[in-house]
């Protein structure tokens, strides 16, 4: 029966990742995800209810449009999917703790997969994406400290959010922005406000980390070459919700480790 509840949000995300598939694909093409009905990017065909069902309708089309028969990207099932998981991960972590905590972080992992797609296809973080996501956390950072009479936690939450930024501001005056672009310095202040410390030093490490060893990899097998731009973003969401989810473990363990 738990099993059954908590998979309604998974049905719930996969249903937003379909959603967020428009969204992504808009933006990208500089359109207005808020009206006009979903279309084949290629033929530019009005799509019915029965082609929009999550998943089910890649795998029932055979990844091919209904009415030209071009490929349907995969990227379309991998969003529906993530996004289910993580709906259903958070809802099992954080629904214990309230509805409106519940549905502030479901909104955070929505704008998240959207950053993580753009940024990996064209190395880019729209503002028109990263400017709300850090207002909405700033706003619910602020008020629920101040419901729990805690102006010192927000405070803390905002100086992460700086220092998280600075390195990265750093490495872009340093490069003349040949190595990361100003998208990632407000993508890391919005992890610092989101995490706060000190999980937000596991996020920091953790995407340095694999970014440094999945990049070295790129250009062992000739993908990349050095100096080349590699989109970091990936990594640092991938770190973010890892240091939101697990931080206090990591932190034990490596403690346990060295201590």
């Amino acid at each position: 029966m738990i099993i059954f509840f908590y998979s309604v949000f998974f049905v719930l995300g996969l249903i937003i990742g379909s959603f967020l598939n428009c969204v992504i694909y808009r933006l990208e093409n500089e359109q207005s995800f808020l009206k006009g009905r979903s279309f084949c990017p290629h033929c530019k065909k009005e799509l019915a209810w029965f082609d929009l069902v999550p998943i089910l309708s890649f795998i029932f089309l055979k990844g091919k449009c209904r009415y030209c028969q071009q490929k349907i990207s995969w990227q379309y099932p991998l969003v529906e999917f993530l996004t289910g998981i993580l709906f259903f991960v958070f809802s099992f972590y954080f629904l214990p703790y309230g509805w409106l905590q519940l549905f502030f972080l479901l909104i955070i992992v929505s704008f998240l997969v959207v950053i993580f797609m753009i940024d990996l296809r064209h190395l880019l973080i729209l503002d028109s994406v990263i400017y709300p996501l850090i207002l909405i956390t700033l706003i619910y950072s602020l008020i629920f400290n101040l419901y729990f009479d805690s102006l010192n936690s927000f405070l803390l939450s905002l100086a992460s959010g700086f220092f998280a930024a600075l390195p990265f501001l750093l490495i872009v005056l340093v490069s003349r922005g040949k190595w990361m672009g100003a998208g990632d310095i407000k993508l890391a202040f919005f992890i610092g406000l989101f995490l706060g410390y000190p999980a937000i030093l596991v996020a920091l490490f953790l995407a340095f980390f694999i970014g440094a060893i999945i990049g070295l990899g790129l250009i062992i097998i000739g993908k990349k070459e050095l100096g080349s731009e590699v989109p970091f973003a990936p990594f640092l969401i991938f770190g973010t919700l890892t240091a939101f989810l697990f931080s206090s473990w990591i932190l034990s363990a490596y403690l346990k480790l060295f201590y």
